[in-house]
């Protein structure tokens, strides 16, 4: 991929997450590779299947979870994403709203899906 095609699947990947429901956890195959891993302070998982999971999880264990991308570098297949990722703890049933800010590094596959996702917050 050209830089071209690779900043057009790093907007197409930041526009899946901001908008990221449980309804749209069937299209994580246009996202990620089948033999993609995942790694974040909580999880470290193998496999579409298993990163399909941490999501559901962060589904039925958060209210109204949601990413904003603040910012993005490129070079070669590996994109870098600043984030802000909001929600509410559902076992507490608050109104407050947590922010935890991070980033991810991305590294993707020729077809432009991530093989490799690592989050750091």
């Amino acid at each position: 991929m050209n830089h071209d095609q690779i900043r057009d699947t790093a907007a197409r990947i930041v526009a899946y997450f901001e908008q990221l429901r449980p309804e749209k956890l069937h299209e994580l195959d246009a996202i990620y590779t089948q033999n993609a891993t995942f790694k974040d302070p909580f999880n470290e998982v193998d496999g579409l299947t298993a990163i399909r999971k941490v999501y559901a999880h962060m589904f039925l264990s958060l209210h109204d979870p949601r990413f904003v991308v603040t910012g993005n570098v490129i070079q070669g297949q590996d994109c870098f994403l600043t984030w802000e990722f909001m929600f509410r703890f559902q076992r507490f049933n608050t109104r407050t709203v947590q922010t935890i800010r991070g980033c991810s590094h991305l590294h993707l596959a020729d077809d432009g899906r991530i093989r490799h996702h690592r989050d750091y917050w």
